[in-house]
């Protein structure tokens, strides 16, 4: 496994959940890393997407409520997820790798992570 990973769960309206993702070795220094995201029934969405040098990009809909962060030293990338919204169920995937700068047409990670589920109920 390349990428792991974890914190997900149920939580209601206007709680918060942290994901973390840890990257092998083997992809050690692979840039940018990142979370995607996909509800049911729709397609896969960019949530947001930090690089080596701390270059954040965010999806319009998440701005002000997500923050994503990185740490080098453990090779991991965290988000925080605050004031979630019952819109905001879906499982994430932690991506790696691949254009500098991802977006929902074609731009995507080289390298995905097993999706981790987040339901919130209203």
């Amino acid at each position: 496994v390349q990428l792991q990973a974890s914190g997900g769960g149920l939580v209601q309206a206007g709680g918060s959940l942290r994901l973390s993702c840890v990257r092998s070795v083997s992809i050690f220094g692979m840039n940018p890393m990142g979370w995607y995201r996909q509800a049911p029934g729709k397609e896969r969405e960019l949530v947001a997407s930090i690089t080596s040098g701390g270059i954040t990009n965010y999806a319009n809909y998440v701005k002000g409520r997500f923050t994503i962060s990185r740490d080098t030293a453990k090779s991991a990338v965290y988000l925080q997820m605050n004031s979630l919204k019952p819109e905001d169920t879906a499982v994430y995937y932690c991506g790696a790798g691949g254009p500098p700068r991802w977006d929902n047409v074609g731009s995507t990670p080289r390298y995905w992570g097993q999706g981790t589920e987040v339901t919130v109920s209203s």
